[in-house]
């Protein structure tokens, strides 16, 4: 993994806003409907080329393929894992009634909310035999795909982003396994095939795991102690994927799963600090750029971090349109660089900007103009700490 040796590098957490066209053609393929698949897959590649040509132009400086052929985050999962089936209707949203939903039942009902749950449709999948990983050649096309776009570019690092087994446990039920940690623990010895498999191929891997701070969000019927204890067994159901996986190859992401809300009910920190450190993963990327958790980069400070860990702190945010000021961007990598030093701050994103294909809260064209405050703070931030 890169380091900032002698300026602050750049990345974003992974998904980007999908070509108009791409989304119709996904959205074809999940209702069923027939799709010329090698069009798609041709649709795709250039999807990847385009993204991370426009990143590397942006001036990014550690990019991925925008999960351009990813119709969700989470849900490429189920094509990926035998003993998943497929239920009629769809499935229930897991944020139905959370602790965010019952204090603000109108803002959730609204039409904005149910537009955007509307584009985030899933089949209801559920968990009715054992799990193993056969994604094996959607695996091999997504890498394919990156790395040809990748020849040439001019970038300094590429990642590619893979869900982690409590999402997957999470949001598909269990019918097959004895107990919800046994069933967790089959996900992660599936999904270690696909975490190997990008690592090998030269590239970083990025443990997605909103799941483990939103868990707490979810569950309104428990408290904070066992939101915690949950939590532990699914770090140590990931950390048995992830071994021997050299941990400097590995970037851990978590998040709030909500984008656009209230959010009074966020898990803190300082609740969560020591469980995310003890993935064992080379860096950590997390929110820090919204209103509800800037203020929790002094957490940082008080957290057991490792010398050899990086923070890849969010400077920008998806759940605001504003675009942060360049200065403000500054000023947030300058905090994070007295917490664990300069070289080991990266500049990053709270979360992903289309984490579901046709979910672009923030318009493209904003989402570009965050990412030159972060490019342009970015550089403010390298000349305060290396005086050039």
């Amino acid at each position: 993994m890169k380091l900032s040796t002698d300026r602050i590098l750049t990345t974003h957490v992974g998904s980007l806003p999908r070509p108009d066209d791409l989304f119709e053609m996904m959205l074809a393929r999940m209702d069923g409907k027939p799709v010329d698949e090698k069009a798609y897959a041709e649709r795709v590649q250039k999807a990847v080329r385009d993204t991370v040509r426009e990143q590397v132009a942006a001036g990014l400086d550690v990019v991925n393929d925008g999960e351009m052929g990813k119709p969700s985050f989470i849900t490429y999962a189920a094509s990926r894992l035998s003993g998943l089936e497929k239920r009629e209707g769809n499935r229930p949203s897991p944020f139905a009634n959370t602790r965010e939903t019952r204090d603000f039942p109108d803002y959730y009902q609204s039409a904005l909310a149910e537009q955007v749950s509307a584009r985030r449709r899933r089949a209801l999948m559920v968990c009715a035999g054992p799990i193993k990983y056969k994604g094996q050649e959607a695996l091999k096309i997504e890498l394919d795909n990156l790395k040809a776009a990748m020849a040439g570019s001019g970038a300094t690092e590429a990642f590619v982003p893979a869900i982690a087994p409590s999402n997957i446990e999470t949001t598909t039920p269990n019918e097959h396994y004895k107990s919800a940690e046994e069933y967790v623990f089959a996900i992660a010895d599936a999904m270690r095939e696909e975490y190997k498999a990008i690592v090998d191929a030269g590239f970083l891997l990025q443990i997605d795991d909103p799941f483990l701070v939103t868990y707490y969000i979810m569950r309104p019927d428990l408290s904070i102690a066992e939101c915690r204890k949950w939590a532990e067994v699914r770090v140590e159901a990931l950390n048995t994927a992830l071994k021997g996986i050299p941990a400097d190859r590995v970037r851990f992401h978590t998040c709030y799963s909500i984008n656009m809300g209230p959010r009074v009910h966020d898990m803190q920190l300082k609740d969560i600090a020591d469980i995310i450190l003890k993935v064992n993963a080379g860096a950590y990327t997390f929110e820090a750029a919204n209103p509800r958790h800037e203020h929790e980069w002094e957490e940082w400070g008080r957290a057991k971090i490792a010398d050899d860990k990086v923070l890849i702190p969010g400077v920008i945010t998806q759940s605001t349109v504003l675009v942060e000021h360049p200065e403000l961007v500054a000023q947030r990598l300058v905090r994070f660089a007295d917490v664990v030093g300069r070289e080991r701050v990266i500049a990053g994103a709270d979360c992903g900007f289309a984490s579901f294909a046709g979910s672009n809260e923030v318009h493209p064209s904003i989402v570009w103009a965050k990412f030159k405050s972060l490019l342009d703070g970015s550089r403010l931030a390298s000349k305060q700490l290396w005086g050039k």
